[in-house]
């Protein structure tokens, strides 16, 4: 029977992110799989964050991904009881650090991702970061589209409660 071993989970603090990863602790769960959490700060948007040649910004970023990663591991901890995570930040353009240097690197044989963190417009912009995963990642890629109970255009709801994702609502 396949098993996923390791399972890469990006999170930019979207809903549609932390859904993933709530389906993800039950791929892990089931597969007894190690979780890799990553958070990717973009630094091809680096004129959107002011130059990331700023030290107290780029560490604002660090310690702002840094804390919602730590956030989500313990509440994984506690909900679920899966202790097999790690936490990764990496600095890059999310395409490639996603699809070719960190599943590589980390040698994870599923990515399970959402369906989308952007907006309209950022995809349009900068395109789809999961449609280039889709089409250039050499592991197993599982995107999600649908709610917990695997309904499809429902309302989608993070399971998880963090300071950032709930930044991310009162905007």
């Amino acid at each position: 029977m396949l098993k996923y071993k390791s399972i890469a989970v990006p999170l930019d603090t979207s809903k549609f992110a932390e859904l993933a990863l709530a389906k993800a602790i039950g791929v892990a769960t089931r597969n007894e799989s190690h979780l890799d959490l990553l958070s990717i700060i973009d630094t091809h948007q680096s004129n959107y964050y002011g130059g990331l040649s700023n030290g107290s910004i780029v560490n604002s970023l660090v310690e702002d991904a840094t804390e919602y990663l730590t956030e989500l591991v313990d509440q994984i901890k506690d909900r679920y009881n899966l202790t097999d995570i790690s936490t990764h930040i990496r600095f890059g353009n999310p395409k490639t650090v996603i699809a070719l240097d960190f599943t590589k690197e980390h040698h994870n044989d599923l990515i399970m991702m959402g369906a989308t963190g952007m907006g309209a417009l950022e995809r349009v912009m900068t395109g789809s970061v999961t449609d280039f995963v889709t089409r250039n990642a050499s592991c197993d890629v599982l995107v999600v589209r649908t709610n917990l109970a695997n309904e499809p255009g429902q309302k989608i709801e993070s399971p998880f409660q963090t300071k950032m994702s709930q930044e991310q609502e009162d905007k």
